[in-house]
């Protein structure tokens, strides 16, 4: 039955007069209505207050008529008319004219944007709940929406076509349009689209590979693509993912940030924080194209950070797509020129046609050498005599896993006995779990350094160890030039604007009433209560077996340390004193999952799922987002701890990066160890077979977990010394071969009381796709999280 057209008008006037108590502003702008931006109040509010929308500060005397989301800590923008062209504080304003036309004037009255639509049929202007800014007429028809004309972010239900083209911001803090575009190409797919202002290029999906390689399909020539409210993408050319958090309630965008990246964010409205909840797992910080600019070098120092080469000189202090420039002048005589080599660095793409496969490094080295055009070669250490003259140097990358050396031109005697050919410029961007963030300094020569720069200089007392220190391939030759009190120094100021504390061994002695309390033990080392002078209880773990000097273990830890997400136990600080080597972390009272698992204790369902879920949001965070390269290695319940309301927590992650001294990096793909790390019970096949070691191996010992979970019994209670099956996983045997012969009944454990839901068989399923024993066969760690959300059938 429908209602009475005076009892919807009733309502929706209730409505609006509620939202305008709730959230200060205007329903509408009426045709010869104006906002102007001298009232702050002058704003548009949608109908539950989710989005604002007014004039928008973006510098100093400059604002832009923005849409925002009101509960988001510093009103992340949604949506700008006007982001190139900035309107000043004084007599702008929005009007909507009496011919229709929404129009953005300055303060001499010029126009700076407009919708260009007209019409007399009574249009208003509305701030809708989903975040999409309206011209509607009296038959409520559409006749301008803010969805069809995207800036850099697309809201659920906002419909990405032929059309349709995300532009990045410039910088941070700079909403000028930037250099990174996400936009359906000719060929059907969605591309993210380096367009500087030299050179463009698609830098994901690759093009060196096919499409088809990246599971995309070109034929399918509608070109449209839609984020729905629970968090699921679909396009037509099956660019297809599920936010982490999957399900209706969060506020959601998709963002192509500054930095190139795609990134889904949720907000967390008790905070006004975002986390990222997609990003592509393929696209990586350094692998961004353009990023650096020309020379340019993107390395992880932890973070992403961008460098120069020895010699040359960043262009802009506040844009680093500028890139940097040498500082002399090449000579066309190839007599009078020479290479600077460069290590582990590569410069992808820009390849000269006389790119060569199989020939010596001293025919590569003349064939750029006698080149005008050709500005570097690199070379391939991997024995195949990979020559790639490069005709351009963008794109750099540096890693200590990559087999290449780039070796750039430079003036004969240019590299003296006293310089260190590869000695960088470093500018950090440094990486959280919202978003990359970068910080500009002023690099472009040592006497024009910024103040922080000076202040650093003069806390350290040498220029030169600050330069080492940024260069993590100098930390050994650092400590031993420099002595233990200098380097102490610095590494306990760095970790200080880190945001996390170096103790002395001293402090810890005290604060843990020297070892007195000790609250579990494992392959890493011992773990003891702490308490804090401010308060706060602490697990301080005292390592055993670290060989690294303190400025690598300082390096290594500081990256732990910039982990942050809510499935993760939180490092506070650490201590590297000699043969001291301690970790200082969160201490969590109801302990690891194995002593309420493993017990008498009633544990229903829902808690079990709901650890499983957490615990794979944690991994799947450090297998995929910011920190791509982080392993557990040793997945299991002990490392499982639980908050007050047995919200998971993974601990012991990134110990695999510490002791890797002992058990070494042994190719670029994944990690190898000399010695296998982890727990009996909880290993993958690979562990026994001698292959590398990746993400796989945490996606098995994952599912062993899920197991335990299930079936109440712990792993290690299979395990012995003979018998018909691999000693490593008699569980995952027992499980199979009981549920084939008779079913869930005698898996599960009784404590369930045969809950034998929908939500438990998705858990086995799970479970079981996690122990397959073919890695390619189990599922990332972010595919986990999307099948433990998906609906109940």
């Amino acid at each position: 039955m429908e209602l009475p057209k005076f009892l919807i008008l009733f309502l929706f006037a209730a409505t609006v007069a509620w939202s305008q108590q709730q959230f200060p502003g205007l329903p509408s702008l009426r045709q010869g209505s104006s906002l102007t931006i001298e009232k702050e109040t002058a704003l548009l509010v949608s109908p539950n207050g989710t989005f604002s929308s007014g004039f928008y500060k973006v510098g100093t005397d400059a604002y832009c008529y923005a849409i925002w989301f009101t509960n988001s800590a510093n009103k992340t923008v949604a949506w700008m008319a006007n982001r190139n062209e900035p309107v000043s504080a004084r007599g702008s304003k929005l009007s909507l004219h009496k011919d229709g036309n929404l129009v953005l004037t300055d303060g001499v009255g010029s126009t700076v944007w407009s919708t260009s639509t007209f019409s007399n049929a009574g249009v208003e202007a509305r701030l809708l709940e989903t975040g999409n800014l309206v011209l509607i007429n009296q038959s409520m028809g559409v006749i301008w929406q803010s969805f069809d004309f995207p800036t850099d972010t697309v809201l659920p239900s906002q419909r990405i076509v032929k059309k349709t083209m995300l532009v990045s911001m410039r910088s941070q803090g700079t909403y000028l349009s930037g250099y990174y575009n996400f936009k359906f190409d000719d060929t059907n797919i969605l591309y993210l689209i380096y367009n500087g202002p030299i050179i463009s290029s698609v830098y994901w999906p690759r093009t060196d590979t096919t499409v088809f390689y990246s599971k995309r399909t070109p034929y399918n020539s509608s070109r449209i693509a839609i984020l729905n409210e629970a968090g699921q993408f679909r396009s037509s050319d099956n660019l297809n993912f599920n936010a982490s958090d999957y399900g209706v309630g969060p506020k959601r965008r998709l963002t192509i940030d500054y930095d190139g990246i795609l990134r889904l964010y949720s907000l967390d409205e008790s905070t006004g924080l975002w986390e990222i909840s997609w990003l592509p797992s393929s696209v990586q910080a350094c692998q961004v194209d353009g990023l650096c600019g020309e020379y340019g070098i993107c390395i992880y120092n932890p973070h992403p950070t961008c460098t120069c080469p020895y010699g040359f000189t960043r262009n802009n202090p506040s844009d680093w797509s500028k890139g940097c420039s040498p500082s002399f002048n090449l000579s066309t005589d190839s007599s009078k020129l020479d290479f600077m080599e460069l290590p582990n660095t590569d410069y992808y793409g820009y390849d000269l046609g006389t790119y060569r496969f199989g020939i010596s490094f001293e025919a590569c080295r003349n064939s750029c050498l006698n080149a005008t055009r050709c500005r570097g070669f690199g070379y391939a250490l991997d024995g195949q005599g990979q020559c790639y003259p490069k005709s351009l140097l963008l794109n750099g990358y540096r890693s200590p896993t990559s087999r290449m050396i780039i070796h750039i031109k430079v003036p004969r005697g240019f590299l003296s006995s006293h310089a260190l050919p590869t000695k960088f410029e470093t500018h950090d961007l440094n990486c959280s779990g919202a978003q990359v963030v970068f910080n500009s300094n002023n690099p472009e020569a040592e006497r024009n350094r910024n103040w922080y720069m000076k202040y650093l200089i003069g806390f350290v007392g040498s220029f030169a160890v600050i330069e080492a220190l940024c260069v993590g391939l100098t930390w050994w030759f650092l400590f031993r030039k420099h002595g233990h009190e200098e380097l102490s120094n610095i590494a306990g100021y760095m970790a200080l604007a880190m945001d996390f504390k170096r103790f002395t061994y001293a402090e810890l002695t005290r604060v843990t009433g020297n070892f007195k309390q000790k609250i579990g033990k494992g392959g890493f080392g011992t773990v003891y209560k702490g308490l804090l002078d401010d308060g706060r209880v602490v697990a301080v773990k005292r390592l055993e077996g670290v060989l690294q000097g303190e400025a690598e273990f300082w390096a290594e830890v500081s990256v732990i340390g910039n982990v942050n997400h809510r499935n993760l136990v939180k490092l506070w600080g650490f201590c590297a004193e000699n043969d001291h080597k301690l970790m200082v972390f969160e201490y969590l009272k109801n302990g690891s999952l194995d002593k309420i698992l493993f017990s008498d204790v009633e544990f229903g369902l829902e808690k079990r799922y709901n650890i499983a879920l957490g615990t794979a949001k944690g991994l799947s965070y450090l297998h995929e987002e910011c920190l791509e390269w982080v392993l557990h290695c040793d997945v299991k319940p002990q490392n499982i701890l639980l908050a007050d309301d047995l919200e998971p927590r993974v601990a012991d992650f990134g110990m695999a990066k510490l002791f890797k001294d002992i058990h070494g990096i042994r190719n670029s793909h994944g990690i190898g160890f000399s010695q296998v790390r982890g727990t009996r019970g909880y290993l993958a096949p690979e562990w026994m077979m001698n292959l590398k070691i990746d993400a796989k191996a945490d996606v098995y010992s994952y599912g062993v977990v899920l197991l335990e979970l299930l079936s109440g019994r712990s792993a290690s209670s299979f395990l012995s010394t003979g018998g018909q099956y691999n000693e490593y996983n008699h569980l995952v045997h027992w499980v199979t071969e009981m549920i084939g012969e008779e079913g869930l009944e005698r898996v599960i454990d009784p404590r369930l009381h045969h809950e034998f839901n929908t939500k438990l068989k998705r858990l086995m399923k799970v479970a079981m796709s996690c122990v397959q024993e073919d890695r390619k066969a189990r599922p990332a760690m972010s595919k986990v999280v999307e099948l433990l959300l998906e609906n109940d059938e």
